[in-house]
């Protein structure tokens, strides 16, 4: 038996048990195990047989509780080489108005940022509280996660997206020579 638990925002509570329970009966269902959720502690508990599906479970369960819808945070049953990268950016702002200012640089004009650096790395971005949440394959991870330190440290927007487009003809370029 393999028992993982976690912590999760009061405030995302309700997204992990989903409508009528429907969310957490599907991570039950994918991952074989059983979740418990104390809703006035925030903890929840995942427990089963299977010590991958339960592992699984779990980073669910944190993608939800960083702010991830469950569609988005689903991907991580998808493929096993599917991750959750989380940054901290608590360490970057003092104030509530920096933490407001930096989200906002990730986020770009009506999400205009995070969607570009999603689809140049084909990655799922989500922004709650103090942390960035990155769902992808490993390498596309990488790239995102460097994208938004650059953003974070104050780089121009212009040049992370052309340092994420180089990082695409790359890729493309690896995958190329690889094949012949």
């Amino acid at each position: 038996m393999t028992i993982q638990e976690l912590k999760v925002a009061s405030d995302r509570i309700g997204v992990i048990i989903g409508k009528g329970g429907e969310t957490r009966r599907s991570i039950e269902e994918k991952a074989q195990a059983t979740i418990s959720i104390d809703s006035g502690e925030g903890l929840v508990t995942i427990e089963g047989e299977d010590a991958i599906g339960v592992l699984r479970a779990t980073e669910v369960i944190r993608a939800l509780g960083r702010g991830f819808s469950p569609e988005r945070a689903f991907r991580l049953f998808d493929d096993d080489d599917i991750i959750l990268d989380l940054l901290d950016l608590s360490h970057v702002a003092d104030t509530p108005q920096k933490m407001n200012r930096i989200r906002g640089r990730i986020i770009g004009r009506d999400g205009k940022a995070r969607t570009q650096i999603e689809n140049m790395t084909d990655t799922t971005i989500s922004i709650y509280g103090k942390t960035v949440g990155i769902i992808g394959l490993p390498e596309p991870v990488i790239t995102a996660r460097k994208a938004i330190e650059m953003l974070v440290e104050g780089a121009e927007h212009g040049n992370v997206f052309s340092f994420l487009d180089r990082r695409k003809k790359e890729a493309k370029q690896d995958l190329i020579s690889s094949y012949y």
